[in-house]
């Protein structure tokens, strides 16, 4: 599986303020953490049981991780780089990613002084004291093992993006006003499948989707254990297993 991570961190990237609010109240935020009997209820889940899945195990009491958005979709649009699949289709979903905090609270206090000024993200800081929402080595860390022990698994028409991006926590003890965000990271996870019709890029997403979720449980637990150590492959019934997707229209990716 082809996997990588990036970062985004410049100004006009992508952020992402958890939680989120529609301007138009088309769309609301569902803890998912809290209330996992909620994830039926999401239209991206009704219509990819496989999504819900993952989103199940995200959220779970076991993993260190909550989400806050997804989608998923299918599309021909392939860039240059993904020409190596020699595939027509695409199917593809994103699930954006924060660190579950146990202790709101922690995250409210300042982060220690830094030796550099405020813009330089990768100012060094005594981790050991911030919030992992807030630290980035932390969320690098978890990128650069997670991308690791995903590129161990067995060679399939699918790839997994993990990118570093800036998010904005809005904690109940402390709102956020505009002159003093609280300010942190999150994850944005691509996990993308390959075909030359749209029912085996289907296919090949969800046995992707499966191993991200497993890699993530074991690279975000606070003891990261070792990416050669850790890996438990799937066995090879869920390789050759026929799965049914539904067939999606083509949409534009979100960011």
């Amino acid at each position: 599986m082809d996997a990588d991570f990036s970062v985004e961190l410049g100004p006009d990237d992508p952020v992402l303020d958890f939680p989120w609010k529609d301007p138009a109240g088309k769309l609301a935020y569902f803890d998912l953490k809290r209330q996992p009997e909620l994830i039926t209820q999401l239209e991206e889940t009704q219509k990819f049981p496989e999504l819900a899945e993952f989103l199940r195990a995200i959220n779970s009491p076991r993993s260190p991780m909550q989400s806050a958005k997804c989608d998923a979709w299918s599309t021909t649009n392939l860039t240059p780089e993904e020409e190596i699949f020699n595939a027509t289709f695409k199917f593809a979903s994103y699930v954006d990613l924060v660190f579950a905090d146990a202790n709101e609270a922690e995250a409210i206090r300042p982060t220690v002084d830094r030796a550099v000024d405020r813009a330089n993200d990768r100012a060094k800081i005594d981790d050991a004291k911030t919030p992992r929402r807030q630290s980035f080595p932390a969320h690098e860390d978890i990128a650069k093992r997670l991308t690791e022990l995903l590129r161990r698994a067995p060679e399939m028409p699918a790839s997994v993006e993990v990118i570093i991006r800036r998010c904005f926590f809005v904690i109940a003890a402390a709102p956020r006003e505009a002159s003093n965000p609280l300010e942190g990271f999150y994850f944005s996870l691509y996990v993308n499948g390959y075909g030359k019709d749209e029912s085996t890029a289907c296919r090949q997403w969800t046995v992707a989707l499966k191993l991200a979720a497993n890699a993530i449980t074991q690279v975000s637990a606070k003891s990261g254990p070792d990416p050669k150590k850790a890996y438990k492959p799937l066995s090879k019934k869920y390789f050759t297993k026929k799965r049914k997707c539904r067939p999606q229209s083509e949409s534009t990716p979100p960011l």
